[in-house]
């Protein structure tokens, strides 16, 4: 690739001449390259931010901190190793300091609520501001940390050697027609005026699956972006078992030949073929390997009979998948309990989201820009700090066992405050969503996935999905079809908000539980829970309950809020890339809809994917992978209330008893569903009709 101010890359080169690097395994006379620097092997997953940000997830102030980190003199340099450390000691550093002055922060903020003193008052401004510099700071050190991480930049090779790739993998390289870079991939050039270069840079604009594939191999690939990028969309341009095919190809045909010399081509491709094979396996596993028994025994033997007996990679990269087999299988367990392991959590080293929480939910209340209705004010139950638990405020003689009827379901809820019931619901829709991955989101046409909200249990099969119809995979390529589960979940929620409403016997509880749903999603999607909203307002939008006379009665204020929800709506149909705007997702948790997310991955997918000469367009295969990066981004924060248990029993309880529920059935049997004519206004006019009657026989 054509160098410029912009693409920056570690100096590996200069750095990595440690001699663990030329360690080397003698067997049967040839000399086997080891796997540089072991320790640093986990974690090299460029993660969402690469897909997202592309080439400026990294800028030159990182690049720059890093080539001088642990310099005591501008003629000393450091190996990675040392940088590591050195790293890691002062991230811990400021990530304590960061810690202390939060509880601080927060010890203040209790005394000035309580005594309201001047001091305190002019104190808090002042803190406040250390927070944010101390928080950028912190922010800064993570992508440095995550920079460093880039350990495989060291084994990329220039544009020229990208038909070597393909080659060193053919079996029959006899008749092989020659290739050239030309005939793989196709770029387009572009000024980066930023960089005031004004020779510009070639971005990458369509290529072969061949060609797309050995740009992995490209320099400043994992920086780029490319790398994950890739691993989101090449399921519509080759199958999984082509991928991973290519791949030991590659490992096969460089490994015996790997020298000591880390510069030569055959030692980078062999060395990156790990790197890439690993990013693959910490990133997609879920969806990819743990669904196609084939495709991970077909790596597991090649690993043990190939690579485990000669190279270092071999050992990690199957404890590599044995670690994420582990954690698929114990996912639930896990998501079930990460509230409280998050409470129970280290102290000495917390994340930056759980640090500045506390502080970013302050300023977001304060400062909630999708309050859109100015005659709604706060809602008073969100307003508490300390709310009683579930059983204190659930009525004694009735057990949770004992509410499955509808007539005590419905009443329990209003005895719930809002924020309870907004807290808990938002934890159970976190469990289904920390479980899906971005790849779930893609050629949702052919898992019968349409535009129209429609109830999906109804307009889907349970059965095999075909997949004949729109779909944009290839053939051979295994799709998850976790998105139709998040889908059914949402469209259960709605047809419980829906019938619990219905099943209301009077017309004043009816206006309680409109009231109550209304005030519980206005809290959802103030707390950037969208997904809960957006299914609370589509039981509320149901025909039926449209029609219902306890509408008219509704407080003004809080039928204001439905308006409300629908701005929300169109809002968060209006950009694909809406929620990813500012920095508030980074730290205050996010759950999307999972059928607008959809739904703006359909709209990208539209239209052709192959250019006249077959190439695939990458450009839009790009600006999907963005897209559907959110959802890696929106998991790496979650919330972190305090769960519930027995009320999330009995929300589920509800949830379940409805999910099948026909809504026009359920309303024909409840008087309190239809207008209702007054008796005296009724009695009324049958004496006037009797009046008149009277007048014409006289």
């Amino acid at each position: 690739l054509q160098s410029n101010d912009c693409c920056i890359s570690p100096d590996f080169e200069e750095e990595n001449t440690g001699p663990e690097e030329e360690a080397t395994i003698k067997t049967a006379g040839n000399s086997y390259l080891v796997s540089p620097s072991l320790p640093d092997f986990n974690g090299c997953s460029p993660g969402w931010s690469s897909a997202f940000y592309g080439a400026e997830c990294f800028d030159s102030e990182v690049h720059s901190y890093l080539k001088n980190l642990g310099k005591q003199k501008s003629s000393e340099s450091q190996n990675i190793d040392a940088k590591k450390v050195e790293l890691e000691q002062l991230l811990m550093m400021e990530t304590k300091n960061y810690r202390k002055t939060i509880k601080f922060y927060q010890k203040l903020l209790q005394k000035e609520r309580r005594s309201k003193g001047p001091e305190t008052k002019s104190m808090l401004p002042k803190l406040r501001g250390q927070l944010q510099e101390m928080k950028s700071k912190v922010q800064f050190l993570e992508l440095v940390k995550k920079y460093q991480m880039m350990y495989a930049e060291q084994w990329g090779v220039e544009s020229c050697v990208l038909p070597t790739v393909i080659h060193n993998g053919k079996t029959d390289s006899v008749d092989m027609a020659p290739m050239d870079e030309s005939s793989l991939l196709l770029y387009y050039n572009t000024e980066k005026h930023q960089c005031h270069n004004q020779n510009g840079v070639r971005v990458l604009q369509a290529g072969t699956p061949l060609g797309l594939m050995a740009y992995l191999y490209s320099r400043n690939a994992f920086l780029e972006g490319y790398v994950q990028q890739f691993l989101y969309t090449f399921r519509y341009f080759c199958t999984q078992e082509e991928f991973l095919q290519f791949l030991l190809d590659r490992i096969s045909s460089t490994l015996s030949s790997a020298s000591l010399d880390p510069s030569t081509s055959l030692t980078k491709i062999c060395n990156r073929s790990f790197y890439i094979l690993q990013a693959w396996i910490e990133d997609c596993y879920s969806v990819d390997f743990a669904t196609n028994t084939g495709l991970l025994c077909t790596l597991k033997e090649f690993i043990s009979s190939k690579v485990a007996s000669l190279n270092g990679y071999g050992e990690r990269l199957l404890s590599l998948l044995e670690d994420a087999s582990a954690r698929k299988s114990g996912s639930a367990d896990q998501c079930s309990s990460m509230d409280r392991c998050e409470e129970e959590g280290e102290e000495g080293r917390k994340t930056l989201h759980s640090l500045c929480k506390k502080l970013s939910e302050d300023v977001s209340r304060k400062n909630f820009y999708w309050k859109l209705s100015k005659g709604v004010g706060p809602i008073a139950q969100c307003q508490r700090e300390r709310l009683p638990t579930s059983s204190a405020v659930l009525p004694k003689p009735c057990s949770f066992t004992e509410a499955k009827g509808d007539a005590v379901g419905p009443y329990l809820l209003t005895e719930y405050s809002t924020q309870q019931l907004c807290w808990q619901l938002t934890l159970l829709q976190q469990e289904v969503f920390l479980k899906c991955h971005p790849v779930h989101f893609l050629n949702s046409r052919a898992l019968g996935v349409k535009d129209k909200c429609v109830a999906l249990q109804k307009a889907v099969s349970t059965e095999t999905v075909s997949l004949k119809v729109c779909n944009l995979f290839l053939s051979k390529c295994i799709q998850d079809q976790y998105l139709l589960q998040l889908l059914r979940n949402a469209d259960s929620i709605s047809t419980w908000v829906a019938a619990e409403i219905v099943t209301c016997h009077t017309t004043k509880r009816q206006v309680s539980l409109l009231s109550k749903f209304l005030l519980i999603a206005k809290c959802c999607y103030e707390q950037r829970n969208f997904a809960t909203a957006m299914q609370i307002l589509a039981g509320l939008e149901n025909l039926i309950v449209r029609q219902l006379p306890a509408w008219k009665i509704l407080p003004a204020k809080v039928a204001e809020i439905m308006e409300e929800l629908k701005a929300v709506e169109v809002f968060l149909k209006s950009d694909s890339l809406c929620l990813m705007e500012g920095d508030r997702f980074k730290t205050l948790p996010t759950i999307p809809s999972a059928h607008v997310l959809a739904m703006h991955v359909q709209q990208l997918e539209t239209g052709g994917f192959t250019m006249i000469n077959g190439a695939h367009k990458w450009t839009k295969l790009r600006n999907i992978a963005k897209v559907v990066s959110q959802v890696h981004a929106f998991q790496e924060n979650p919330y972190t209330y305090t769960p519930d248990f027995k009320l999330q029993s009995y929300l589920r309880q509800r949830i379940t008893h409805f999910k099948d529920a026909d809504i026009p059935a359920l309303a024909a049997d409840n008087c309190a569903n239809f207008h209702q004519i007054p008796a005296e206004k009724h009695s009324r006019k049958i004496q006037d009709t009797l009046r008149r009657m009277k007048a014409t026989f006289q």
